[in-house]
């Protein structure tokens, strides 16, 4: 990889994991094992990303929160912890209350004229939200197809696909071909 690529790992956090979640992502182990071969070829050009919910709901956050109650929890609930896998390598961590995480912070790190690689969870929420945004921004978004999940095989298509639709700002790609002998230059 090259110094410009920056990896942020969306969301792989407990509430995404756990199978007796209401948001539990079933390709979760899928989307772990794909993050777990890229986080060696970026050192320490990682972001982590936490979804926590607000302390008070605003606008149409409100009625989202009514729907999903069990969420409702400080930021220092299990539930909102980065999967025990990933809880001790995570040196970054951003925390966020929106589904997007291209935040100043995560910007910064990514840097001005760099590329910026996502993986985690969910394709069709955080993953979707993160790269379209960054890619207004003018940033080089690479989507690391295997290394993302979403609540359905058929969820998780269908965002690989929009995201595929705004090449080239926005590339999906594989694990292998970011890693592999043919790399793409990132």
């Amino acid at each position: 990889m090259s110094a410009s690529a920056h990896l942020a790992v969306i969301d792989m956090q407990r509430v995404f994991a756990d199978s007796e979640s209401p948001w539990a992502t079933p390709d979760f182990d899928r989307a772990a094992a794909g993050v777990r071969r890229l986080l060696p070829a970026f050192g320490d050009r990682v972001t982590f990303t936490r979804f926590l919910a607000p302390k008070e709901p605003a606008g149409a956050w409100r009625a989202y929160y009514d729907r999903w109650s069990f969420a409702r929890r400080p930021p220092d609930a299990e539930l909102w912890s980065l999967h025990e896998e990933f809880a001790a390598t995570a040196h970054h961590v951003l925390d966020a209350t929106t589904f997007g995480k291209w935040t100043p912070e995560l910007a910064a790190r990514t840097g001005p004229v760099g590329r910026l690689v996502l993986a985690g969870v969910s394709t069709d929420c955080c993953v979707l939200f993160t790269a379209l945004a960054a890619a207004d921004a003018g940033i080089e978004v690479l989507v690391a197809a295997d290394a993302c999940a979403a609540g359905d095989d058929d969820a998780h298509a269908r965002a690989l696909h929009l995201l595929d639709l705004h090449r080239p700002l926005i590339r999906v790609v594989t694990v292998d071909e970011l890693l592999g002998a043919d790399a793409i230059p990132v």
